[in-house]
């Protein structure tokens, strides 16, 4: 009877006796028996001898045989995070199934138990996330953490590959046309548009159908003038280079709508963010010809905080209340002039309060001669950023004030200029943007800290049902595109906090939403694998599609999701995240 008794028994493997090299997390290491700062474990005034101390957002994978019979562990934000922004949730998942998740953990909770049966599984992963604040502070320790089993002794193992691979095809050296096929402009308005087009130069491009007082440069491909007449002008352009020729109709619609799809471009903050510049600036703008960024449809070149003067610089207006920028900034109109030259666009930014974020000069009390300066100056896209505004209530009527009062004087300027609403998500914002006279509006908070807050933002997007206030014009913006190389707001650079999978997921989640693709990453030192996920043509028709109908959530299970766009031709896009 001996052996049979012996093979009913079962082991115990702690975790803090596994390899723990294989595990991942969002800031140092995992530690055997230590917080991850290397201290004790204690978690509410209580110490543990055993277990393994680790930081959102981090992933244990472990593989079992189906023997083993039970996970447990004491789980809880570690004393030495000292902070109350710490806030983290613990997740047993098997065999890809959430089996157990704790509540909201801070700083301070006392210790929740995980009793998790394994009955059967063979993969176990052992999650923390962030709280949807960020990762600072989140110390997180799977105390007394420890699995039952009778088989094969459980093994930590790597996760799936993140290389980054290119998947991108190179374009032909023949002519081919990218980006959109409509382009929006209002009667008297300038119009500058450059026909993407990819392939071998020198190329030649002529146009039928162009209507009066628009014309064509043949060597460039850009498109400009001015259209007096409403109406929608189907133009053919032909691009034609020594491997062979292409063509395609361009609609080019005048009347009161502009954006008609969305916006495509670059913006200055995550790389530059108070070291911008009129160099940095130009180089930017030479960079989207010169990565190629400008044949695949990438249009606009967009100033972000930090231009205009600082109270401590002195004078931040003239005598007539004209708004001054800073030494940096020598000739805006000079500035402008350059992009367009490139047959790009430009844009600019400003607060509705009387600072910006980064403590600039703001529009507050001034908005009637800034939006005439910014039309002047020759810009066709401000960015409305919050910061300072102080409402008189938090009602609806007062959250919409500043952007309907700014809203309005654009339209009265001779120039089109894209407007967006960057005050993150309040009053459901995607229900009245474009009532103000918002082109887009940001849905949610900075994406800056990385991708937990884009999670949270596919469930913001389901719940809300965004995909009902997309279409020509309207555009629910979850922030720029964080890719290459990014500021360490230290004077420096860093890579992107996302890994390459999640870089994919960015772009593809976009492209599927119709959201505007603003870069804000470095576009002068793109490496190939950030050019490519900025280059793929048939996504970014996902993107442009001049239906502009966005993608809605229609399975879920899990972490695994399945999302589906309508597009104009009657196919379906669909993006499995």
């Amino acid at each position: 009877m001996l052996p049979a008794a012996i093979s009913l028994a079962f082991q115990v493997c702690h975790l803090a006796d596994l390899d723990l090299t294989p595990a991942t997390q969002g800031w140092g290491k995992p530690m055997r028996n230590r917080s991850v700062t290397d201290t004790p474990l204690r978690i509410a005034g209580q110490t543990f001898a055993d277990g393994v101390g680790t930081h959102a957002r981090s992933v244990i994978r472990i593989g079992l045989d189906g023997k083993a019979t039970r996970f447990r562990a004491l789980c809880g934000v570690d004393d030495n995070a000292k902070s109350d922004r710490a806030s983290v949730m613990f997740r047993v998942v098997a065999d890809g199934k959430t089996r157990w998740r704790s509540p909201l953990m801070r700083w301070n909770t006392r210790a929740i138990e995980a009793d998790v049966p394994l009955k059967g599984v063979r993969s176990l992963l052992l999650i923390v996330e962030d709280g949807g604040d960020g990762i600072d502070h989140d110390h997180a320790n799977w105390a007394d953490a420890s699995i039952e089993y009778r088989g094969k002794a459980p093994k930590t193992k790597k996760g799936p590959s993140d290389r980054p691979v290119i998947l991108t095809p190179r374009p032909p050296k023949s002519p081919r046309m990218n980006g959109p096929m409509r382009t929006g402009v209002r009667p008297g308005s300038p119009l500058v548009f450059r026909i993407p087009t990819t392939g071998d130069r020198p190329m030649r491009f002529r146009a039928e159908g162009l209507p009066e007082g628009v014309s064509l440069d043949p060597d460039s491909g850009i498109l400009s003038g001015a259209l007096d007449r409403r109406g929608t002008y189907p133009i053919r352009i032909v691009a034609t280079n020594r491997r062979g020729s292409a063509s395609r109709t361009l609609e080019v619609v005048c009347g009161d709508e502009i954006a008609l799809t969305p916006h495509m471009g670059w913006n200055s903050w995550y790389v530059w963010e108070h070291r911008v510049s009129d160099a940095v600036m130009r180089a930017a703008a030479d960079a989207m010809v010169s990565t190629g960024l400008a044949d695949h449809g990438w249009q606009y070149v967009n100033i972000d905080d930090a231009w205009s003067r600082r109270p401590s610089d002195g004078a931040t207006r003239d005598d007539t209340g004209r708004i001054l920028p800073n030494e940096k900034f020598p000739d805006m109109r000079a500035l402008t002039d350059h992009i367009h030259t490139k047959g790009l666009r430009a844009g600019i930014y400003t607060s509705p309060g009387p600072l910006t974020c980064g403590g600039y000069e703001g529009s507050f009390g001034h908005e009637r001669i800034d939006a005439e300066t910014f039309a002047d100056w020759g810009f066709d896209f401000l960015k409305h950023d919050w910061c300072s505004y102080q409402p008189a209530s938090w009602s609806l009527e007062e959250l919409q004030k500043p952007y309907r009062l700014m809203g309005g004087l654009l339209k009265e300027q001779k120039r089109d200029i894209v407007y967006n609403l960057c005050q993150y998500g309040m009053g459901k914002v995607w229900q009245w943007g474009k009532e103000v006279g918002g082109h887009s509006w940001r849905t949610a908070g900075d994406l800056g800290i990385g991708f937990p807050l884009f999670r949270e933002g596919l469930d913001l997007y389901a719940d809300e049902e965004l995909h009902r206030y997309a279409g020509p014009g309207a555009y629910n913006d979850p922030d720029y595109l964080l890719l290459g190389e990014l500021s360490n707001f230290a004077g420096g650079l860093r890579k992107t906090p996302f890994t390459p999978n999640e870089q994919y997921v960015q772009v593809t989640f976009w492209c599927l939403v119709s959201a505007p693709l603003i870069l804000s990453g470095d576009v002068t030192k793109l490496d190939a694998f950030t050019l490519s996920l900025l280059t793929n043509d048939e996504v970014i028709a996902v993107d442009q599609d001049p239906w502009v109908k966005a993608a809605k959530r229609v399975a879920r299970d899990e972490d695994l999701e399945v999302w589906a766009k309508p597009l104009s031709d009657g196919s379906l896009a669909v993006g499995l995240l």
